[in-house]
């Protein structure tokens, strides 16, 4: 049914008796939209765009002589995404549900791309599509895929009544359903992706109440897939050395451990104030490596200092704070996996590009939710934004 506006409310039909004619007389969607994690995340997209600016208007052998290049890039992708938000609002994550399948099946598709001619090695990772002079990282597309497709899994028979908790068989063929799409990315090798999804996974589970056999044997199979991966020779020596760097930062502090190095020395440079916007040596110097994408935090460690940063931090603290409220209001279980989903994927990925550039985490090519430059983990991160509003807007009003 559509309501003020043109928005609809899928989910609730005609069999829900008109449901949503109610809500758009007594509660608008405008009201019904949880406004904190709107505003919180647009925050960090403007922040964002100011130090994607700083560190690359300098940068002539990226910006092609043109100082404002990335940022009307990063504008423009931070307003796709917001479009991409606004219309998984107006489609509801109900009917996103039903769509699945073919969602599953264009992630399968796209990923598999990446490892025919038609992929691209991008700052060291094999994991880009590049068609026309269009670039698009699949994987970060597959991480919703498998939050939706789980959650469809194991919340079938527990919102029909039919069941408290799923059950084994039920575990196992969700499992399955993210095991494919995320060994393909692992032939990429993409790490850090493959890193996030066994998090979301994880995530998804303890929402589910699956029972915690299955938690502890993945984490049991992960530390064992691990060790396989290295012994077979998996990954690329790249990611091994940053493995190595990790260990020991000053194992090779001008190859392999420069980019740690570099990023620790502009962070702490920063002090309380930070040098100023477009003031930070190390980044007017050049000295970190790919400060707009993995190293971003950099930049606002260097330029707004302890405080800046900090701002950072709270800002991601209300936008997982907002998606916990979500998790735990909503009367579905569906929602509230999905929204489980999406905080294990915010919550770890911010805190593995964070602490990377802290040097308490190995480098792992993964970019900062909201604030890193690329067009395609920006779209990602806006459609999870409005999933959570979907949830948020669709919990059914009382009579």
């Amino acid at each position: 049914m559509t309501g003020a506006g043109g928005f609809s409310v899928s989910g609730y039909g005609p069999e829900r008796g008109g449901l949503w004619s109610r809500l758009s007389a007594r509660d608008s969607v405008a009201r019904r939209l949880d406004w904190p994690l709107m505003f919180s995340a647009l925050a960090l997209s403007v922040i964002g765009t100011l130090l994607v600016w700083s560190a690359t208007r300098g940068r002539t052998e990226l910006n092609d002589g043109d100082p404002y290049s990335f940022l009307i890039k990063h504008s423009l992708n931070i307003g796709i995404g917001f479009a991409l938000m606004v219309a998984t609002v107006w489609l509801g994550h109900r009917t996103l549900r039903g769509a699945v399948p073919v969602l599953y099946g264009l992630s399968v598709v796209l990923v598999l791309l990446v490892l025919t001619p038609l992929g691209a090695t991008i700052n060291g990772a094999h994991a880009w599509l590049v068609i026309g002079g269009l670039s698009l990282q699949p994987s970060e597309f597959v991480k919703i895929t498998i939050i939706l497709g789980m959650a469809m899994m194991l919340a079938a028979r527990v919102d029909a009544g039919d069941q408290l908790h799923p059950d084994h068989r039920t575990v196992a063929k969700s499992l399955a359903f993210a095991v494919l799409p995320m060994a393909i990315v692992m032939l990429m090798p993409d790490l850090g992706s493959v890193m996030v999804m066994v998090v979301i996974v994880l995530g998804v589970l303890l929402a589910s109440g699956a029972s915690n056999r299955w938690i502890l044997g993945l984490i049991g199979a992960g530390a064992a897939g691990a060790v396989l991966v290295a012994a077979l020779g998996v990954l690329d020596e790249y990611q091994i050395n940053r493995f190595a760097a990790f260990a020991n930062p000053e194992l090779d502090p001008a190859g392999v451990g420069y980019n740690t190095n570099q990023a620790r020395i502009a962070i702490g440079s920063g002090g309380l104030y930070g040098a100023g916007l477009f003031n930070g040596h190390q980044t007017t110097g050049q000295f970190v490596p790919e400060q707009q994408t993995d190293f971003i935090f950099t930049v606002a460690g260097e330029e707004l200092g302890f405080v800046g940063a900090g701002l950072i931090l709270v800002l991601l603290g209300v936008v997982l704070w907002r998606a916990c409220r979500i998790a735990r209001e909503t009367t579905e279980l569906y929602g509230t996996i999905v929204a489980a989903g999406i905080i294990a994927w915010f919550a770890f990925q911010a805190f593995e590009n964070i602490g990377m550039a802290m040097g308490i985490m190995p480098v792992a090519g993964l970019p900062l939710p909201f604030v890193s430059y690329g067009g395609t983990s920006m779209f990602a991160v806006w459609i999870a934004v409005g999933l959570l509003q979907s949830i948020r807007v669709q919990k059914p009003i009382s009579a």
